[in-house]
């Protein structure tokens, strides 16, 4: 699979690590567990998006742009990496934020990414939930060109086939280190909501004929949208790559969806169990809207012996971890002052 013929820029910290959870697994009784670390890309604390971006700032220089837009929840981490790919190639940044959860908290609202957006000089303003976000970016995309910017749109989570390269991309490099360590990989299990890193991964396995499967763990549509959404991406992706479509039938995307509670960025019990026992038996920080559902799930289903216990399976931590400092509150931590 060529991919040098598409323009890329290199500023993430490739490859990333691949880990053995080994305090997780003897906990858990199961399986063994590995982790694919790209919540160290190293961009603005690092995470999936990363790699999206550097094909999607790539294209967008291509294009002669000199500002970005591009959407997502109040504590985006795609926002928060956007913000810094921009900010590192002297490009304006406009981010706009649904508020998809309706918590009034000070914390939510202004630490976290939200934070680490206005360090980086991006412009925030705030949409309410439900709102047509990709009408709302083309839009400002509107306004700005009548004041004479050259704004280019980048989708929420990066995901279009430009995007998803960064995952086919992922697909190799895991296989590449899979290869090297003689580990047999049996499943890949990751968090899935926008469908770019999923639909990536599932193009990038497929077209290397690894005939690993993927789980996407999802944390907002239920299993049919989501299944749809990234499959749909799949095609598109293989079409861009010059691959036949055929490749990855409708049956390769796999999505589980019981694992996102009350909505989008609500947190569950399974995701502050999971937050704190990567972080106190593998010194590991998931995030509570991605990685940390996307664990709960791994952990619930080996839980219920959903795998073998001989099989290894790839947990890919999507990033994520400054949005912990917008969710104290849940953690429910006693002051150690008291």
């Amino acid at each position: 699979m060529y991919l040098a013929r598409f323009p890329r820029l290199r500023f993430a910290h490739l490859p990333t690590p691949l880990e053995p959870l080994e305090r997780l697994s003897a906990h858990l009784g199961g399986p063994d567990i590995w982790i694919k670390r790209d919540d160290c890309t190293g961009l603005s604390t690092g995470g999936n998006k990363t790699r999206k971006l550097e094909y999607l700032v790539a294209d967008a220089l291509q294009q002669n742009a000199d500002t970005l837009i591009t959407q997502g929840a109040t504590q985006t981490n795609h926002g928060r990496q956007t913000a810094a790919a921009a900010a590192k190639f002297g490009l304006e940044c406009h981010i706009l934020l649904e508020d998809r959860t309706g918590n009034p908290e000070r914390d939510y609202r202004y630490n976290g990414n939200v934070l680490l957006d206005q360090l980086h000089g991006a412009h925030l303003s705030d949409r309410p939930a439900g709102a047509d976000m990709n009408a709302e970016m083309e839009q400002l995309a509107e306004q700005l060109r009548a004041q004479g910017r050259k704004p280019c749109i980048v989708p929420g989570g990066g995901s279009n086939p430009i995007g998803a390269l960064g995952y086919v991309n992922a697909a190799l490099e895991l296989l590449a280190q899979a290869d090297e360590r003689g580990l047999g990989i049996d499943h890949v299990v990751h968090a899935t909501g926008s469908a770019g890193t999923q639909a990536g991964l599932v193009t990038g396995l497929a077209g290397s004929n690894s005939r690993v499967p993927v789980l996407g763990i999802g944390v907002r549509a239920p299993r049919d949208k989501q299944e749809n959404n990234v499959h749909a991406l799949v095609q598109r992706s293989l079409a861009h790559l010059g691959l036949a479509e055929d490749i990855v039938p409708r049956e390769a995307v796999v999505a589980n969806c019981d694992y996102v509670g009350e909505g989008y960025g609500m947190p569950t019990e399974g995701m502050i169990e999971a937050v704190t026992l990567l972080a106190r038996l593998e010194g590991i920080l998931l995030d509570p809207v991605y990685s940390g559902k996307g664990m709960a799930g791994l952990i619930d289903l080996v839980r219920q012996g959903h795998f073998s216990r001989n099989d290894n399976i790839v947990f890919l931590h999507t990033g994520g971890s400054a949005g912990l400092f917008g969710y104290a509150g849940a953690f429910g931590l006693d002051d150690y002052r008291a």
